[in-house]
């Protein structure tokens, strides 16, 4: 029964979060920017060539000197994407002989896909793996491997940016505008998770070597560029909250265990005008457990190298797509 009722709400956090998401896309419109702090490029058109790496690590806190962190054997990837005005699509896949054999596999689903409009951000989670691994503090050279931890996350989170009429997160992370002046913005936003962690014997949970919860996220920050020299810039952002947690969408508030969460992100780059380089990461931790008996978090993050080269000419099938052009 209770394995039904896991794919029960499994399925249910699937379609949430894909009728959230198709919900809220209408209103992640970019907004009006100050075009003396922000400026975008002359070309419309730009395609993009990335490495990647995405994973979602494990941190049990022991005791306040001693913790174990525990990481998925994820290889690198490689990507390609085309940027057409405000609308991107970018792809890739990582491949298995990047792996390093000797950390043990890891078999994993991992969707991240994160949004950064000019007034609203997004951050949408969907990760499931299984086989771990970890590097002894005293002898790096040791690996103990863990291929029966199983790990599943689905998350949504959206942000709404203060200043976005000077600060811009399409320049920082997409690179399709250029900041001109160093500016930055407080940001709010909010979300929810599901979270699921089991074991069969190596990491010792509970009696049941099992742990899920559902959660409600609130969140706050702030996020600055600084322009070095026209030409290059470094991005900051942290937003710190609190997650209300609960084994059960039945009765969620009445059993409600209260965690904190960190989402920093970071990227730095050059922009010529017609071709840019970058780098930017976004890890997001959320405690599963947070209490005397536990304390378990995951860091799920993702961070990637690119290089993008701008066009003066559009293909003429993306002028014939109305919704594109509209």
């Amino acid at each position: 029964m209770r394995y039904i009722t896991d794919a029960v709400n499994t399925y249910f956090m699937k379609c949430l979060f894909i009728i959230l998401f198709f919900l809220l896309l209408p209103v992640m419109v970019s907004g009006q920017s100050d075009s003396s702090y922000v400026r975008a490029f002359d070309q419309e058109f730009s395609i993009r060539a990335l490495v990647y790496r995405k994973f979602t690590a494990i941190e049990h806190e022991i005791s306040k000197n001693e913790s174990v962190t525990y990481e998925p054997n994820t290889p690198i990837g490689i990507g390609f994407g085309i940027t057409y005005k405000e609308f991107s699509l970018t792809g890739g896949i990582a491949f298995d002989f990047l792996r390093d054999k000797n950390l043990g596999k890891t078999r994993s689903l991992d969707f991240q896909y994160h949004y950064y409009g000019e007034r609203f951000l997004a951050d949408v989670f969907f990760q499931q793996y299984k086989g771990y691994y970890v590097l002894k503090e005293d002898d790096p050279l040791q690996v103990d491997l863990y291929p029966d931890i199983s790990v599943t996350q689905y998350g949504f989170l959206g942000h709404y940016v203060f200043n976005h009429k000077k600060f811009s997160y399409p320049a920082a992370f997409y690179q399709t505008k250029r900041q001109l002046k160093s500016a930055g913005s407080f940001q709010v936003g909010g979300g929810f998770y599901y979270n699921r962690l089991s074991a069969d014997s190596s990491l010792v949970i509970n009696t049941d070597n099992r742990h899920s919860n559902y959660q409600i996220n609130i969140n706050g920050g702030y996020a600055h560029t600084f322009v070095i020299k026209r030409d290059f810039f470094v991005s900051f952002g942290l937003s710190a909250g609190i997650s209300l947690g609960a084994a059960s969408l039945n009765g969620f508030f009445k059993n409600i265990e209260v965690s904190p969460s960190l989402l920093p992100r970071f990227s730095a780059g050059y922009n010529a005008e017609k071709w840019s380089l970058g780098v930017n990461f976004v890890i997001n931790r959320i405690y599963i457990s947070h209490n005397n008996d536990m304390d378990l978090y995951f860091d799920t993050g993702r961070m990637n190298l690119c290089f993008i080269k701008r066009f003066d000419s559009t293909p003429k099938f993306l002028k014939q797509i109305k919704w594109l052009n509209q």
